[in-house]
C-alpha cells in the first residue's frame, strides 16, 4: 500500500483502535508488581503509542502530502520526480533524467487527483492543470511539477500567442501538492484571470528541493544537487521546449513561500537574465546550514565566498543591484520575519524595486500566504510583460 493511500491509513486507524481495546482488556492481567508484569504494562503502552502517532503521521502526511512514497520518506528513491544519492563531481543526485526523451514528460497523478476545486470542463473554457516530471538538460535531475494553462492557452485568437510565466515554488517539505490544495494558487489565478484581475499566465509549481528529502535551499552544492543550475536553465529550458511561454527574460516570474520565498529572492537576484520579478512570502534572506541541509557551501577557501553570495543583505551591499521587481510579503505580529524583511526593503536600490505586502498579523501558515496570494499574483502580472514574439516567427 502507498504511503498516502487511504488502505493504509483506515488499515493503521485500526490497528491502533484494535492496540487501544486490547490494552484495556489485558491491563489487569499486569496488575502486578513482577518483571513480567512491568514488561506487559511497557509493552502494551508503547505498542498503543506507537499504532496512535503512526495513524497520526499518516493522516498528517497524507493531508500535506510531504512525501509521496516510501522510497522517498526513506531517501531511498529510484525513479522520477527525484532523491538523495551519490554525487561525482558536477553530477546529479538520484534517479537521472534522459533529455532525449524530452525536457517535459506526461507523470501520474502525483497528488493531483485529491486537489479540490480545480478548474473543470473545456480547457477552452476554464483552463487545465497537468502534472508532469521536468528533466535537466544540464544537471540531468528529474522533478515533479504541476501546470497551470489559462484558457486563453486553448484558444483560436491565442494559438500561435505565448504567455508570460510563473515558477511558483512551495516550502521545505513540502511539495507540488500543497500549492495545489492549501495555497490554492490555481485556483486562485484562475478566477483572477476569469475577472480580467490577471493576465493570462503559465504558472508552474514545483517543490524547491530537487533531492528529497534534503532541503537544498535552490543552491548548487559544490559535490552535491545542483538545484540552482536546474530552477536558473533548465527548468525555463524545458518549458519553453514544451509549451508555448515567452522567451524574453521580461515574461518571466518566481513566487514562493516560506523557503520557496527564499528561493524566489535568490533565484531573481542572482539570475535577473532569467527572472526579473519574485513574489516572495515569509522568507528568509539568507541561505544557512541546519539539520536538513547538511553542508551547503563545501569547504575550501571559496566557502566564505559562497555563503556571503547567498546571503541577500551582504549582495545589497557589496554588489551592484540587479535591475529587478521583488515583492515581500510579511507581518507586523505574529511572524518572526518582519523586522528581517524591513531592513531588506530598506536596503534595495535603483535598478532593482521593491514592493511589500505587510499584513497587522499573520503567522506562518496558509491561513496567511492565502491571504496574500491574490496580491500577489496580481503585482506578478503587473511586473511581467506579455511576450510579443508568436509562434513560427524568426
Amino acid at each position: 500500500m502507498g504511503l498516502t493511500s487511504r488502505p493504509l491509513l483506515y488499515a493503521m486507524g485500526a490497528l491502533a483502535v484494535a492496540c487501544v481495546g486490547l490494552t484495556l482488556r489485558l491491563w489487569p492481567r499486569y496488575a502486578g508488581r513482577g518483571p513480567r508484569a512491568l514488561l506487559g504494562r511497557f509493552g502494551a503502552i508503547a505498542v498503543t503509542q506507537l499504532a496512535i502517532v503512526a495513524t497520526l503521521g499518516l493522516a498528517v502526511n497524507a493531508n500535506f502530502q510531504f512525501y509521496a512514497s516510501w522510497h522517498e520518506l526513506l531517501g531511498l528513491y529510484d525513479g522520477a520526480p527525484a532523491a538523495v544519492g551519490k554525487w561525482g563531481k558536477g553530477g546529479t543526485a538520484g534517479p537521472v533524467g534522459d533529455p532525449s526523451k524530452g525536457l517535459v514528460q506526461p507523470s501520474g497523478p502525483d497528488g493531483l487527483d485529491k486537489v479540490h476545486g480545480l478548474p473543470k470542463g473545456r480547457p477552452d473554457r476554464v483552463g487545465r492543470v497537468e502534472s508532469v516530471r521536468i528533466v535537466g538538460k544540464r544537471t540531468r535531475a528529474v522533478d515533479g511539477a504541476y501546470v497551470y494553462l489559462p484558457p486563453q492557452y486553448f484558444q483560436r485568437p491565442y494559438a500561435r500567442q505565448r504567455f508570460p510565466v510563473v515558477v511558483a515554488l512551495s516550502g521545505y517539505p513540502g511539495g507540488t501538492f500543497l500549492l495545489g490544495q492549501h495555497l490554492r494558487l490555481p485556483q486562485t489565478a484562475a478566477g483572477l484571470i476569469r475577472s480580467g484581475r490577471m493576465q493570462p499566465t503559465v504558472i508552474v509549481m514545483m517543490r524547491p528541493t530537487i533531492a528529497p528529502p534534503r532541503d537544498t535551499q535552490c543552491m548548487d552544492v559544490p559535490g552535491g544537487p545542483q538545484a540552482e543550475t536546474f530552477f536558473a536553465r533548465d527548468v525555463p529550458d524545458a518549458l519553453r521546449s514544451h509549451y508555448r511561454v515567452g522567451h524574453d527574460p521580461g515574461s518571466w516570474g518566481v513566487l514562493g513561500y516560506s523557503s520557496g520565498g527564499s528561493c524566489a529572492l535568490q533565484l531573481v537576484m542572482r539570475h535577473d537574465r532569467t527572472y526579473t520579478a519574485a513574489a516572495a512570502l515569509s522568507p528568509d534572506y539568507k541561505v544557512s546550514n541546519d539539520p536538513t541541509t547538511g553542508n551547503l557551501f563545501g569547504g575550501g577557501k571559496d566557502r566564505i565566498r559562497r555563503r556571503q553570495e547567498h546571503d541577500l543583505m551582504w549582495r545589497l551591499a557589496h554588489l551592484p543591484a540587479p535591475e529587478v521587481n521583488v515583492l515581500v510579503g510579511t507581518s507586523r505580529t505574529g511572524e518572526k520575519n518582519y523586522p528581517a524583511a524591513r531592513a531588506f526593503l530598506d536596503a534595495v536600490r535603483p535598478p532593482m524595486t521593491a514592493d511589500s505586502i505587510v499584513l497587522g498579523h499573520g503567522s506562518h501558515n496558509f491561513a496567511t500566504w492565502r491571504r496574500e496570494l491574490p496580491a500577489a499574483l496580481q503585482w506578478m502580472s503587473r511586473s511581467l510583460t506579455f511576450p510579443e514574439d508568436l509562434v513560427g516567427n524568426s
